[in-house]
């Protein structure tokens, strides 16, 4: 149990001491569910929740229901997590309000990988910028496996001329983890560069998320 641990490597003391980056993914969450029960303790009761999903981040998806399937998980511990994930995400997330600039493509990755990083399927999201490079729109055009057929620049462009934008960036993600661009994603891109051409709007950069990781095709030379 949890009073067995020494308290000076209890979770919330060591928190006090040595600040929250110091401790583990289980530890925070260990300090988020308050208390294990009769049988175990409340870090044990953290690791079985962490081993309940095959990623930290999907827990960022996970429902009241899924998480009341894991044994010693009530729905009151539910709902205090599910309350942190979406505090978390709300903090984390770039508001477009706040004129978001994206001068590289590390700010393009940097606004986009808290919400497409963790995703289990395709979506292709679209950045429309004014003259400053700031967003002043962000839309998801699609969501499914990438290919020139679904993907057309109409979608895209009509929304960037709905909202004047003088340019876009589009992104996005591979649900592998991996984000090596494929000979469909490079075909895509240089379609809608070549609308954006005629349009007057211009492609700025084509982002592929990954796990905490991300490609630029304009940096790679795809474009």
């Amino acid at each position: 149990m949890i009073r067995d641990v020494h308290i000076a490597d209890r979770p919330r003391e060591r928190l006090l001491r040595q600040g929250a980056m110091s401790l583990s993914n289980q530890e925070l969450l260990a300090i988020l569910l308050r208390s294990g029960t009769r049988e175990e303790s409340v870090l044990s009761l953290a690791n079985r929740v962490l081993s309940s999903f095959e990623r930290l981040h999907h827990l960022k998806h996970a429902t009241i229901e899924e998480m009341m399937t894991i044994k010693g998980i009530g729905e009151v511990k539910a709902i205090q997590l599910l309350a942190a994930i979406e505090l978390g995400r709300r903090l984390s997330q770039k508001q477009v309000d706040e004129k978001y600039t994206i001068r590289s493509p590390q700010d393009a990755a940097t606004y986009l990988m808290p919400d497409m990083t963790s995703l289990t399927q395709e979506h292709f999201v679209c950045l429309f910028l004014n003259v400053k490079n700031q967003i002043i729109h962000k839309q998801t055009i699609f969501i499914g496996s990438l290919n020139a057929s679904i993907v057309h620049p109409r979608e895209i462009f009509r929304e960037a001329v709905k909202r004047s934008a003088a340019s876009i960036i589009c992104a996005h993600n591979h649900p592998s983890g991996v984000p090596t661009p494929s000979p469909e994603d490079i075909e895509v891109t240089k379609r809608i560069q070549e609308a954006g051409y005629i349009i007057g709007i211009d492609l700025v950069d084509h982002v592929i998320i990954g796990d905490h990781r991300y490609i630029s095709l304009k940096e790679k030379g795809y474009f």
